[in-house]
């Protein structure tokens, strides 16, 4: 990809590998038994497990190891590329563009899967990690909070101008979530440093934190959402082809929120003596329900795209469908905890990981080919 046609929305495929690297993770850790902490290797193979189960519990790790690395890669590649962009005129010209600038918003939040990625699989392989799993809480609320700061920052910033600038209303896509994707993703780390840090000083923190970036991105979740329904409601057709992955961002910012709110739920638990039982149920029942529907309905508007666009051309964009499938999984798995514990539901949720791993490398395959190809009729740039 050459400097000039450089955009921020690349951290799209880091982030999406971050996301499949946790979602086997995820599965694991909810839907086998192994005690209240964290799931690690040394609890999964100590049970007496079928050939079957072996084969596949060597595959989800073979996919954490696989896009672990792969996550890391590219977040070193486009890190590069982007200092080097932001020096460039370009950069300029995103940011005061109201309708634009949310690109620069995708390399925070894949700032903090990174985290996500060694809390879940980089803990899950080294012993040494997990078990000094509390003395790690304390740098990583420093991290965290200096996070927290750039992304206020930012999200302050960007929302200022677009209040002083102003923007054409009919003209902003479902792209335009990511504001409320960041503030869920800076959200849902911080609350799970406040759940189980055992240093009350730092879970307070924590939680208190996370409870300024949450209320910020669920405001904004709910406006966006109906600015933009009423907008894509006024319209006589679908958006361009270039916007319409976006339509399934609504999962992730849905799952994000939800995992805050259950995380938050178990702070209070284990600080404030607080037993709350059925607030689980309802916070992952609620929200795994919404995503359900919105799923099927957000399919059934890129039937068409698929059909005639997908896999005949690359552009940037078609990167935002990863995360999707990615939330759906994860949330997925804690409603197999909580509330669906049978084998067809969590057949369906080894599938569609199955679909999103075959998602994310064909995605990678087209955007290789875009980047060695000076002659091909695609861009990364859109």
């Amino acid at each position: 990809m050459k400097l000039k046609n450089f955009t921020p929305l690349a951290f799209l495929a880091s982030l999406g590998a971050g996301g499949v690297a946790v979602m086997p993770f995820v599965l694991m850790q909810y839907t086998i038994e192994h005690g209240s902490d964290l799931i690690t290797r040394p609890q999964l193979w100590a049970q007496e497990l079928s050939n079957i189960s072996h084969i596949y519990y060597y595959s989800l790790e073979t996919t954490m190891i696989l896009f672990t690395f792969l996550h890391f890669i590219l977040t070193i590649w486009f890190t590069i590329k982007l200092f080097k962009w932001m020096k460039t005129d370009k950069y300029k010209e995103l940011i005061e563009n109201p309708l634009t600038n949310t690109a620069i918003l995708a390399p925070l939040i894949s700032l903090l899967m990174t985290m996500n990625v060694f809390i879940g699989p980089i803990r899950y392989f080294i012993p040494g990690l997990a078990s000094n799993f509390q003395s790690m809480m304390f740098p990583a609320m420093i991290f965290w909070s200096l996070v927290f700061l750039l992304v206020m920052f930012t999200e302050i910033k960007l929302l200022g101008i677009s209040f002083r600038k102003g923007f054409d209303i009919t003209k902003i896509n479902f792209g335009w979530l990511l504001h409320p994707f960041l503030l869920g993703m800076l959200s849902v780390v911080g609350t799970g440093i406040a759940a189980m840090a055992d240093n009350s000083s730092i879970a307070n923190s924590a939680a208190f934190m996370s409870m300024i970036s949450g209320s910020m991105g669920i405001f904004l979740l709910f406006v966006k959402m109906v600015v933009l329904f009423k907008s894509h409601f006024q319209s006589s057709r679908l958006p361009d082809k270039y916007f319409l992955p976006s339509f399934l961002i609504v999962i992730p910012n849905i799952t994000l929120f939800a995992l805050s709110a259950f995380r938050i739920g178990h702070f209070l638990e284990h600080h404030h003596g607080f037993n709350l039982g059925a607030y689980f149920y309802l916070v992952i029942g609620i929200s795994f329900a919404f995503e359900v529907w919105y799923l099927l309905f957000g399919l059934s508007l890129l039937k068409e795209y698929f059909k005639e666009n997908h896999f005949k051309e690359f552009y940037i964009t078609q990167w935002g469908l990863i995360c999707p499938f990615v939330a759906f999984v994860v949330l997925g798995a804690f409603a197999y905890d909580i509330i669906l514990t049978n084998a067809l539901f969590y057949a369906i949720l080894a599938l569609t990981m199955l679909i999103t791993i075959v998602l994310y490398f064909e995605l990678l395959v087209k955007h290789i080919r875009c980047f060695v190809s000076e002659n091909t009729k695609v861009g990364c740039e859109d």
